[in-house]
C-alpha cells in the first residue's frame, strides 16, 4: 500500500522521481524556514510585522502590474520585452506632466480626483499605443528571426525609451504633487495610508478585468490559441498579427496604469526607474511562472512582501541587503522549482 501511495504521488523515470522528491523536500524546507522567520518576528513585534507586510504588499501590487506585461508578451511570442520597464517609466513621467502641467491639478480635491481618473484612461491609452508601435516596427519583422536578434532589438528599444525618459524627465529625480486622497487609517497601532488603500482599490479591479479578458472573451481565446500554435490559429481564421498587437496593447496599458499608481504613491519620477523596477517585475514574472497571469501577480506580491518584511522587521538583514535577499530567494526557489511557483514544465518539440 505504501508503494502504491508513492507511485500516485510521484511519476516518471527513476531520475524524474528522484528530482521530484528533491524539489518537494527543498520546497518544504524553504517554507518551514520562512514560516519560522516570520513567526519569531510576529512574536517579537506583531504591529511592526503587520505594518511591514502592508507596505510590502503595496509595492508588490505595482510589481505585479508591471510583471503582467512581461508575462503576456512572453506567453504569446516567447519574447522577453526588456523595453517594458522603460515603458512603465515613460508612463510615470507622462502621468506627472498630464496631471500637473496639462490639466493643472496639484491638490487632493474634486478637481484633482477628476484629473486622476482622466489620467488613468489617458496613460493606459498612451502605454498601449507605444507598445503596439514597438511591436509593429521593431519586433514584427523579426518574429521568425533567431531569438538572439529579437532579444538584442528589445535591449535596443529599452535604451531608446530610456533616452526619451532622460530628455523628458531630466537626469535627476523630480518631485511631483499627488492628487489622490492622502491621510492615514489606524487599526489599533497599525497605520494604513489612504494611498495604499486607493492603490488596491484601483489595481486589483484592473487585474481581475485582465484575467476576465484573457479567460472569458473571444479575443482572450484568440490570444491563448495563438500562444499555443500560431499556424493552427491562422488556419482557424484568427488574425495572428492583430492578436499579438492586441496583447502588446494590453501589456502596455497595464504598464501605463502601474506608472500612474507609482507616481501618485511615491511622488517622484526618475529616468532610470524602468531599469530598477522593471528588473524586479521581470523577476516577479519568472518567480511566479513566466507566461502565467496569476503567477505574475503572485510573484509580484511575494517579492514585495519579502522586501517589505526584510526592510521593516527587527530580525532581518535590513534595507541595504533588500535586493540581495530577493534574488537569493529567487535563485533558491528556481533551483527546486525551475518553472516558477505556478508555472508548468514544458518540453521543446523537435
Amino acid at each position: 500500500m505504501a508503494k502504491a501511495a508513492v507511485a500516485t504521488k510521484f511519476s516518471g523515470t527513476p531520475g524524474q522521481i528522484r528530482r521530484q522528491r528533491i524539489e518537494r523536500i527543498g520546497a518544504t524546507a524553504i517554507s518551514l524556514g520562512a514560516a519560522f522567520w516570520m513567526l519569531i518576528n510576529i512574536i517579537e513585534s506583531p504591529d511592526q510585522f503587520a505594518q511591514s507586510a502592508i507596505a510590502g504588499l503595496r509595492n508588490g501590487l505595482i510589481y505585479a502590474m508591471i510583471a503582467l506585461g512581461y508575462t503576456l508578451v512572453y506567453g504569446i511570442i516567447e519574447l522577453i520585452n526588456f523595453a517594458h520597464g522603460d515603458l512603465f517609466m515613460l508612463s510615470a513621467v507622462f502621468s506627472s506632466f498630464f496631471i500637473t502641467y496639462w490639466i493643472g491639478a496639484d491638490e487632493s480635491n474634486g478637481f484633482g480626483w477628476f484629473a486622476f481618473a482622466l489620467c488613468l484612461v489617458a496613460v493606459m491609452v498612451f502605454g498601449a499605443v507605444v507598445n503596439v508601435l514597438i511591436e509593429r516596427f521593431a519586433y514584427r519583422k523579426l518574429r521568425n528571426a533567431p531569438r538572439l536578434s529579437t532579444l538584442i532589438t528589445a535591449v535596443g528599444m529599452s535604451f531608446l525609451l530610456n533616452f526619451i525618459g532622460l530628455k523628458w524627465n531630466g537626469s535627476t529625480p523630480r518631485q511631483w504633487p499627488t492628487v489622490i486622497p492622502s491621510g492615514d487609517i489606524y487599526l489599533g497601532e497599525i497605520r494604513i495610508s489612504m494611498l495604499t488603500i486607493w492603490l488596491f482599490l484601483i489595481g486589483f479591479p484592473l487585474l481581475l478585468a485582465l484575467n476576465y479578458l484573457v479567460t472569458n472573451t473571444k479575443q482572450g481565446k484568440a490570444m491563448r490559441a495563438t500562444s499555443q500554435d500560431k499556424d493552427a490559429s491562422t488556419l482557424m481564421g484568427i488574425n495572428v498579427n492583430k492578436t499579438i498587437a492586441f496583447t502588446f496593447a494590453i501589456g502596455g496599458a497595464m504598464a501605463g496604469a502601474a506608472g500612474l499608481l507609482y507616481q501618485q504613491s511615491i511622488g517622484t519620477t526618475n529616468y532610470n526607474l524602468g531599469f530598477q523596477l522593471g528588473l524586479i517585475a521581470f523577476t516577479a514574472a519568472v518567480l511566479g511562472g513566466i507566461g502565467n497571469l496569476w503567477g505574475a501577480v503572485l510573484g509580484g506580491l511575494v517579492i514585495g512582501l519579502i522586501q517589505g518584511l526584510n526592510d521593516g522587521l527587527p530580525i532581518a538583514f535590513g534595507q541595504a541587503w533588500s535586493q540581495t535577499v530577493v534574488f537569493t530567494i529567487l535563485i533558491i526557489i528556481l533551483v527546486f522549482k525551475p518553472a516558477g511557483l505556478l508555472g508548468k514544465v514544458t518540453t521543446e518539440k523537435v
